[in-house]
């Protein structure tokens, strides 16, 4: 007789101890990565008699408006407007030579290895140092440092690399027959490069766009000796750091993250749109 047949193993219900453990960990992480920001924005909102400290007093836009009035408060109006502009020129020379840089490097030159070790090697060089020899450079050439000239050079030493390394990505998923069916239908290099291979890289261009504008808007150690005696604005936030003792600072990084998101946020929408074009486009022809 066979003997009494035993029950199947009912499944387990519930989560293993080690997703709490983990979960609790990434709660941890993010509190302590987001926390200090969040307070920084609170208190940015305080009204005139708000301190640096909780507990937050009032509520109001005073600080803001103290900001941009003030004469006490720094040249915030001048350096932002120095940021935003050297941003822009940052990301239009890192955009067009990096996307110079992919068509290039598609095929091999001689010298392409030292080229492009020669690109990517000042991501090893400190920053500090690396803007302080930029300074150097242009009074030893008699040359005064300001932000549109040294201070230029010096962040392109940061965002080009990044600029070529992400084009260069894009650059290997693309397919060289499209070229090929452009040429045998009539078009020349340039229309071939303007009409078909722009269009298919656009949304990595944004992306380069977008590493260029947010690492030169943000960049400290790289202008720091280099950008003259006119601040831009992270180096107005690190001076301001030394003589404001009031909510006002606060006020400046609420103000600052909030146009670093707005590009983010367009660029993003950019690709979305771009992607949803094609796909547009796509359908219609089928």
């Amino acid at each position: 007789m066979s003997g009494p047949t035993r029950k199947s193993a009912e499944p387990r219900t519930g989560r293993p101890w080690t997703f709490y453990i983990l979960a609790a960990f990434f709660i941890f992480y993010v509190v302590a990565l987001y926390a200090p920001m969040i307070s920084i924005y609170i208190l940015s909102f305080q009204d005139v008699r708000g301190a640096l400290v909780f507990p937050m007093k009032g509520l109001s836009l005073h600080w803001f408006v103290d900001l941009f009035t003030q004469v006490r408060t720094g040249d915030v109006k001048g350096s932002f407007d120095r940021s935003i502009k050297l941003a822009l020129i940052v990301t239009a020379l890192t955009v067009a030579v990096s996307f110079l840089a992919g068509l290039a490097f598609r095929r091999r030159f001689w010298g392409d290895t030292a080229v492009f070790y020669v690109m990517i090697g000042s991501l090893v060089a400190p920053g500090l140092v690396l803007g302080l020899g930029v300074g150097l450079m242009f009074n030893f050439l008699g040359l005064q440092p300001t932000w549109y000239t040294s201070a230029l050079g010096a962040q392109l030493s940061w965002t080009l690399p990044f600029g070529v390394l992400i084009m260069f990505a894009v650059m290997s998923r693309f397919n060289s027959a499209w070229e090929e069916a452009s040429r045998d239908l009539g078009a020349s290099p340039l229309q071939t490069v303007w009409l078909v291979v722009l269009p298919i890289l656009l949304p990595g261009l944004v992306a380069v766009a977008l590493f260029g504008f947010t690492l030169s808007y943000d960049e400290f150690a790289r202008t720091l000796q280099s950008a003259g005696s006119l601040n831009t604005l992270p180096l107005e936030i690190w001076s301001m750091t030394l003589n404001v003792t009031s909510p006002a600072l606060y006020a400046l990084g609420t103000v600052t993250t909030v146009v670093s998101f707005l590009i983010i946020g367009l660029a993003l929408g950019s690709i979305v749109l771009i992607q949803r074009r094609r796909a547009a486009r796509i359908d219609n022809e089928a």
